[in-house]
């Protein structure tokens, strides 16, 4: 392939730079335009007609016509509109249509049935947390031949919150939801009523904590599928009405047109903080657009502890101020202000890499919400654990910095036997072995072993487009690309030079006369089971790629086409 031109790569950044920039909203953040979520939406569906079927008939109807118009020829569902046929969002959505009642449902539900079960049904789920989720509303659907056993929830482990934290992380009130729903569907005996009796209270202390926390505005992390969970076990229970009504108060607000909801409400910090260190990269630092975004940033730092979770004030949510604080969202930002001009005297950027020193494990990673966390899909994350390091760097900390030794020496143990790391966040295994990479490269590693191994397993899974996927011989993405570039840019290996050649022109191939990137879905939702895409994630790794590939010819002095020799 021919080594792609300084001119073409200009014009990619700048007409990928402005396309972002139509994203841009008044108050600084960063819209999208998110797909439809069939969980979110069948969630709600079968919550709102639990909890009040007739106020509620008007969006049950909507979202049931929706969830029949979504089915796929095969008769099953994918989990957000475009993707395929899956286990998950086919059991959850002919629970939810059985479960509403409609008579207009009949033959979406037998076609989904059948197709739950060539697809081997819910007994090929891996992640156990989902699977009796999906078992638990297809019993409650009547479906028990689908559903197989149910597994009791232990409701009691709400009354130790280190144990509780641990284990269920952010989980927590989905699983309150699902453990009061189970009042009805597991009977009890006398000594499990006795405990029940003490933890039914306590469990919904915890659900009014994050009501309180989010100013009651029903929400529940502004993410419809866990609200729709929690406004289920309550609708069942009977507990917390007023609560109950707020949720329902708040999925009304948050239907689209279409009769659908979203998989998340509102990712507006997400897209905000990878818009910003995407521009930054591109040499838009001091955009005046971007004054605005910064100021958002800053309004938006967490001033209060989310006690739920035993988290500090400090960070940043995913959604909004009042949302759940968490590393990866906190990390991103803070690089994103470490690259804007003033950022030597910027107090938030200085407490919030206090805060984000003070989240990391004792291991040395960094988890995405509870530190030491027990639960898989909480961390410790190599990907979380590289973005925290990359933020203390970008933000002038030196390799010695003790949080920053200590995180490389996890990361260096945590390698597969093939080279690769993980991402829980994002799809494996590119992503996360291109952050890792990019991370110690970046601190003084990018020749040790096991970055030169991992470094060498990003050149050797490059697709014959220039592109990359996951690393297992499927289509590439932007997204997967614009990762793998600059983790092999961070080497600094003449070796990679070829590879990150093909890896920009292909990028640059890949922009659409508007100097929009296509999107895929690499953002992980449910991990194994549910992604979706993100346009602005997309817009801004790509971006950043370009932006790094010039700046290290730059650097280098190196003509196009060379700047990793």
């Amino acid at each position: 392939m021919t080594a792609v031109t300084a001119e073409a790569v200009g014009k990619a950044v700048a007409a990928g730079a402005e396309a972002l920039f139509r994203r841009r909203r008044p108050d600084g953040a960063f819209g999208d335009d998110p797909p439809a979520s069939v969980l979110g939406t069948a969630g709600a569906v079968a919550a709102l007609h639990a909890a009040d079927p007739s106020g509620c008939a008007d969006l049950v109807d909507g979202g049931a016509a929706w969830l029949r118009r979504a089915q796929h020829d095969d008769g099953g569902w994918g989990g957000v509109v475009g993707a395929g046929t899956a286990v998950v969002p086919t059991a959850v959505a002919v629970a939810a249509l059985a479960l509403s009642a409609s008579a207009d449902s009949a033959d979406a539900i037998a076609a989904g049935r059948a197709r739950l079960a060539a697809l081997g049904g819910v007994d090929t789920i891996t992640d156990p947390a989902i699977s009796l989720l999906c078992r638990q509303l297809l019993t409650m659907a009547g479906m028990t031949a689908e559903a197989g056993p149910l597994r009791r929830l232990p409701l009691e482990i709400v009354l130790f919150d280190r144990v509780r934290r641990q284990r269920l992380s952010f989980r927590t009130a989905p699983f309150v939801g699902l453990a009061l729903m189970q009042a009805d569907l597991l009977p009890a005996g006398p000594l499990r009523r006795a405990t029940l009796r003490r933890a039914r209270p306590a469990a919904v202390r915890l659900l009014r904590s994050v009501y309180d926390h989010e100013g009651r505005t029903g929400a529940l992390s502004e993410d419809p599928w866990p609200a729709a969970l929690v406004l289920l076990g309550l609708a069942r229970s009977g507990e917390a009405p007023d609560i109950a009504r707020a949720v329902v108060g708040w999925l009304r607000r948050a239907v689209r047109p279409d009769g659908s909801w979203d998989a998340v409400a509102n990712l507006d910090l997400t897209r905000s903080g990878y818009a910003a260190t995407g521009l930054i990269a591109a040499g838009y630092a001091g955009d005046p657009r971007l004054h605005a975004t910064r100021d958002f940033l800053h309004a938006a730092r967490k001033t209060e502890a989310f006690e739920v979770l035993d988290v500090p004030p400090g960070g940043w949510s995913y959604s909004n101020a009042r949302g759940w604080p968490v590393t990866l969202e906190s990390a991103e930002i803070l690089s994103a202000l470490a690259g804007l001009p003033g950022a030597g005297a910027d107090p938030v950027l200085r407490q919030g890499l206090a805060w984000l020193a003070g989240r990391q494990d004792s291991r040395g990673s960094w988890s995405l919400w509870v530190r030491d966390t027990r639960l898989a899909n909480d961390g410790p994350c190599p990907a979380i654990t590289s973005q925290a390091i990359l933020a203390l760097h970008d933000a002038g900390h030196p390799d010695d910095h003790p949080a920053i030794t200590r995180a490389a020496a996890w990361l260096l143990t945590r390698a597969a036997p093939d080279g690769t790391f993980e991402n829980l966040w994002y799809r494996d295994h590119t992503s996360g072995t291109a952050v890792v990479v990019a991370a110690l490269a970046r601190v003084g590693h990018a020749r040790h072993d096991v970055v030169r191994r991992a470094a060498r397993w990003l050149r050797d899974t490059q697709l014959p487009d220039g592109s990359w996927g996951p690393g297992d011989g499927t289509d590439g993405t932007v997204e997967e690309t614009a990762w793998a570039v600059q983790g092999l840019l961070a080497t600094g290996d003449p070796g990679a030079a070829d590879a990150v050649d093909r890896g920009v022109a292909r990028l640059v191939a890949a922009a659409g006369p508007d100097g929009a990137w296509p999107a895929a879905r690499v953002c992980n939702y449910i991990r194994h089971h549910m992604r979706y895409p993100n346009a602005v994630i997309t817009q801004a790794l790509a971006l950043r790629a370009l932006g790094e590939y010039r700046a290290t010819a730059a650097r280098s002095g190196a003509a196009p086409g060379a700047v990793a020799r």
